[in-house]
């Protein structure tokens, strides 16, 4: 592996880095020279998160500088010091602890991270010393990395046609089987809510799928909603809810990103990887409100609004998860606004019909501070998807418990003895952050990735 940006592996010219605390702030002070304890009380430093110190020598050279801290086994503890410190090397403190050298690592790495694929960065970001760059933190972070540049290109260079040719050079890499289903061939095939929904657009809708592994291994599938760029359809969006659509392949993104660490990582499973790609366009042939349109599980669907399209290719794509046999069946998705009414930005809502993957994923998610939130379904709630004339419409008028009913539709299109978990994931950071530059994210993926390294390893 190259070295990532924000990292060398050269020790020369490096500077001593330390990592403060509020707690440790003293005592770290009362062990420099007087005269940069002195520099550093001027300044105003006293290890609180997110700060930096620049500590000069008497000559007025830099020997060194300190950057606060909160939570040492936080990623985001560390996010701002790439941007906050001078553009040279530094080296952390020797004797790091394991979780926190790790932390350390990823924070630095994804606090480093500008997508610059249409404008150059004001300047460099510092770098850390680290020696080699194979471990798994550097592949979680290459992980997180992907689903940011997916998410942050726009459209016009990240419809279904790219999504494929990454999904084909990921399987060229980990020797992966790939199959794509696109077109009328989807009607063939019998896909008919992926081809519903992106029937519209001048870029053919697509079923990617891809398979790695041993078949001795336990089989986990892994769906992604691949909506490349979201009108709305019919029920067109307004103008400000349209502006970040590029973003709607955030699921897409997420999955394609967890397999490949998956298959980089090697670990001991079985990964079939599907995402529905398509460009939920307004034509002619737009799939329109208050059709019924068919489904590969044979449930017929009505569709009271366009604008619910993601549930309507996943369905299609969950069926034939199902159809595969897996042990263990994950989807991502950045399905509704009502899970960021209820949980904000930050915490993707997480659905599951089985509690012991849902604590499994939790607790991955406390360990990895890459929290998700569990949420119910509530079955009685799917009374809002009530139709009079199909099995099941895509919504209703009720604006109550969105988030519920998108998961509770997915559930009806996944085998009832499927152990099963659903991520509502928005994929995005509204503004910039120490460690979390406004645009694409990665949310939940290292929670994600821990719980199945655990399962496979048990």
């Amino acid at each position: 592996m190259s070295e990532p940006l924000g990292f060398t592996s050269s020790a020369s010219g490096a500077l001593p880095l330390d990592l403060v605390g509020r707690v440790d702030f003293a005592a770290w002070r009362d062990a420099l020279p007087p005269a940069s304890a002195a520099w550093v009380q001027t300044q105003g430093f006293d290890g609180a998160p997110g700060t930096v110190v620049l500590v000069p020598g008497p000559d007025g050279e830099l020997l060194g500088a300190a950057i606060g801290i909160g939570d040492p086994l936080d990623p985001y503890s560390y996010g701002h010091a790439p941007f906050a410190l001078p553009a040279r090397s530094w080296r952390a403190p020797t004797g790091l602890g394991p979780g926190v050298r790790d932390a350390l690592r990823l924070g630095w790495g994804l606090g480093s991270y500008r997508f610059d694929r249409y404008k150059a960065p004001p300047r460099a970001p510092a770098q850390l010393l680290a020696e080699g760059f194979d471990d798994e933190v550097f592949a979680v972070l290459a992980a997180s990395v992907r689903v940011r540049d997916l998410v942050n290109t726009p459209t016009e260079h990240m419809g279904p046609d790219e999504l494929e040719q990454i999904a084909r050079e990921i399987a060229e890499r980990h020797g992966a089987r790939i199959e794509v289903i696109a077109g009328d061939e989807l009607l063939a095939r019998n896909f008919p809510a992926i081809h519903a929904v992106g029937r519209a657009s001048h870029r053919a809708p697509r079923l990617i799928a891809l398979d790695w592994g041993d078949a001795a291994h336990p089989h986990v599938a892994v769906v992604g909603k691949g909506v490349c760029f979201d009108t709305g359809g019919l029920d067109l969006k307004p103008a400000d809810g349209m502006r970040w659509m590029k973003k709607d392949m955030g699921g897409a993104a997420h999955a394609i990103a967890l397999a490949e660490l998956i298959m980089a990582r090697k670990l001991p499973l079985r990964i079939t990887l599907l995402v529905p790609a398509v460009e939920n366009a307004v034509g002619p042939n737009a799939f329109r409100p208050g059709e019924v349109i068919a489904t590969r599980q044979g449930t017929s669907v009505e569709i009271d609004n366009t604008d619910a399209e993601g549930r309507v290719v996943l369905c299609d794509a969950l069926a034939y998860a199902g159809e595969r046999k897996p042990a263990l069946l994950l989807d991502f998705a950045t399905l509704t606004g009502a899970a960021r009414i209820a949980l904000g930005p930050d915490l993707p809502a997480l659905y599951s019909n089985q509690d012991a993957l849902a604590q499994d994923w939790l607790d991955a998610g406390t360990a990895q501070r890459d929290p998700v939130w569990r949420m119910p379904l509530w079955r009685p709630y799917l009374r809002y998807l009530t139709s009079h004339i199909a099995d099941i419409a895509n919504g209703g008028p009720s604006k109550m418990a969105g988030s519920v009913t998108a998961a509770l539709y997915l559930e009806r299109f996944v085998p009832a003895d499927l152990a099963w978990a659903h991520l509502d994931v928005y994929s995005w950071n509204d503004a910039d952050r120490p460690g979390r530059p406004a645009g694409g994210e990665a949310q939940g993926l290292r929670a994600v990735f821990a719980m199945l390294k655990a399962r496979a390893a048990g």
